[in-house]
């Protein structure tokens, strides 16, 4: 969200993304985001939830779904397609870990945005039912419809663009 502006509600979430092994020369594993969890887990980042048949499911981290006012509408675009999602973003870490959690929206837009930096993992995953429903509160409460007002272009004079032709001293 653009900067300076604080959120007016801050939802924690965690995390969770799948490892499996990568039938490939040229990778070992292929990874991606599989969900977030209601609220943040007393779970230590990278943490395995499952293994199963080279498949594994870790709580990856922690992070907030950031709701503003000036928001609302693409909120509500975001709960208006039958299954809303929630994008994580995920960069890839230098350290013991291979990404880091980096954000979680509601905002489609700006889900779209992360994608821009190409080396980010970027998931749209589906909303739990109690984010979905806090989001539809706080539409409720803080959104307030805009009208679309569409600006009228104004007609060249001609008079003037002659007089500017020629006091430039082409002729």
């Amino acid at each position: 969200m653009s900067s300076g502006v604080l959120p007016l509600l801050r939802i924690p979430v965690g995390v969770v993304v799948e490892r499996r092994k990568a039938d490939s020369p040229w990778i070992d594993f292929v990874w991606r985001g599989i969900g977030v969890l209601p609220d943040e887990p007393e779970m230590t980042p990278w943490t395995v939830l499952r293994e199963r048949e080279g498949t594994t499911l870790f709580y990856a981290g922690s992070a907030t779904v950031d709701l503003y006012r000036s928001e609302t509408a693409r909120y509500r675009d975001n709960l208006a397609t039958g299954a809303p999602s929630a994008w994580m973003v995920l960069t890839p870490s230098e350290g013991v870990c291979p990404y880091v959690v980096s954000a979680v929206t509601a905002d489609p837009a700006e889900g779209e945005a992360f994608t821009e930096a190409g080396a980010n993992l970027v998931e749209a995953v589906p909303l739990p039912d109690v984010l979905r429903e806090t989001i539809e509160n706080f539409i409720a409460e803080h959104h307030v419809e805009t009208e679309f007002v569409k600006r009228e272009r104004r007609r060249a004079d001609p008079e003037a663009l002659a007089r500017r032709h020629h006091e430039g001293g082409h002729e």
